[in-house]
């Protein structure tokens, strides 16, 4: 037997690819939904990953889709080529996924204005729930930054595929400090649809009255896939930087491959500690003298909420433009130090080091920028409830 009240509220579908940031991100978005109250099936995509804590929602794990380098091209689990075969059956299981759970919203994290790798499954999850609006609301779900290389083809696509299919896009930022048009022009033509909630920020660590930061210099590379040149450039830093004796923790992501990280372990030199990502990282963030990291999107606002002096290097391979541009506006605030990834090396590292320890913490540097996004998309999102209950 069905029937409204065995109906779910939200269908949440999230595709991580080559780090975790998508996927820390729409946990910590699936946990405020479900302290909100609402009923979320959460639907992820890439590589398993242990221990998620989805605040209680039914987790569901599709057949995993992954990238092996910065080019993006799609593999499958065991990195090969996916196949079409691969692909329909992938597409059947979401498709059914959706029907046997009848959302009231459907949430797409990312696309149509990213993942177009997986255009082989949501366009047919879309023109599924399509028919069932407007009992049924389709909601995007975007970080605050777009990459700016995109092709007039792909942006026109894109915009089309959000007015057709989509009735609200969940900006993640704060259009005071970052506007998404600034990165993506074109989003002024959806500017009905477009809502912000802030950005997506759970650490609350702060020191405590009193308390004083330690000497320690911490090196993150989030999920790591792309993270060993970052370590490579830190080792050959330090001992040129005015942080030599200090000691240094270097945190390497799970994707980093276990080679590579035995070998830098290997090359680590004493007062160096290597080790691999920990769940403490936001109370090693508030105590540590300086942060070093690349520039996601997650990383960069536990670094903001803790309010720790920092540089980071953007990410820029193949074209990426979205971590650079997000640190060049926060450098623009004297919120943080930047270091170009492009002809990093152990020189240039020391200086960007050399400058961030020159300054104090950005003090106040949470408080000119919303970081109240978690709570802020439930809200929005039991907002649409309510009109679905009404259509």
């Amino acid at each position: 037997m069905t029937g409204p009240e065995l109906r779910i509220d939200v269908l949440f579908y999230v595709q991580h690819l080559l780090g975790i940031g998508h996927l820390n991100r729409a946990l910590a978005l699936s946990r405020a939904m479900c302290r909100a109250g609402l009923k979320v099936v959460f639907v992820t995509g890439g590589m398993p990953v242990e221990d998620l804590d989805a605040g209680g929602a039914e987790v569901v794990q599709l057949p995993p889709a992954r990238v092996l380098d910065a080019g993006f091209r799609l593999a499958d689990a065991e990195g090969s080529p996916v196949t079409e075969e691969w692909k329909a059956a992938r597409r059947d299981k979401l498709l059914e996924l959706y029907r046997t759970r009848r959302p009231r919203l459907l949430v797409l994290e990312l696309f149509p204005f990213g993942r177009r790798q997986m255009r082989f499954e949501l366009i047919p999850l879309l023109e599924l729930a399509n028919p069932d609006r407007p009992q049924v609301k389709i909601v995007s779900s975007v970080r605050d930054v777009l990459n700016a290389t995109l092709s007039p083809e792909k942006v026109a696509w894109m915009c089309d595929t959000a007015r057709r299919h989509f009735d609200q896009v969940i900006v993640h930022g704060d259009p005071a400090f970052l506007p998404i048009e600034a990165s993506f022009p074109a989003a002024k033509g959806l500017i009905d649809c477009i809502r912000y909630s802030g950005y997506v920020v759970e650490n609350d660590e702060a020191l405590p009255d009193g308390g004083a930061r330690g000497e320690e210099i911490l090196v993150s590379t989030g999920g790591g896939a792309v993270g060993g040149p970052l370590i490579e450039a830190c080792l050959a830093a330090r001992p040129l930087s005015p942080a030599a004796e200090a000691p240094w923790r270097i945190l390497a992501g799970r994707s980093l491959p276990e080679s590579t990280f035995q070998r830098l372990r290997e090359k680590a030199p004493t007062g160096v500690t290597i080790e691999r990502a920990r769940p403490d990282f936001p109370q090693l963030l508030v105590r540590c003298r300086l942060s070093i990291s690349q520039a996601g999107y997650n990383t960069v606002m536990d670094v903001l909420q803790s309010r720790t002096p920092a540089l980071v290097v953007p990410f820029a391979a193949e074209g990426e433009t979205e971590q650079t541009f997000r640190a060049e506006a926060l450098a623009k605030r004297g919120l943080l130090n930047v270091v170009p990834e492009a002809g990093l090396d152990g020189p240039s590292l020391a200086a960007g080091i050399s400058e961030a320890l020159a300054r104090t913490a950005p003090q106040g540097a949470a408080v000119d920028i919303d970081l109240g996004g978690a709570a802020k998309t439930a809200e929005l999102l039991k907002g649409l409830l309510i009109t679905t209950e009404d259509a």
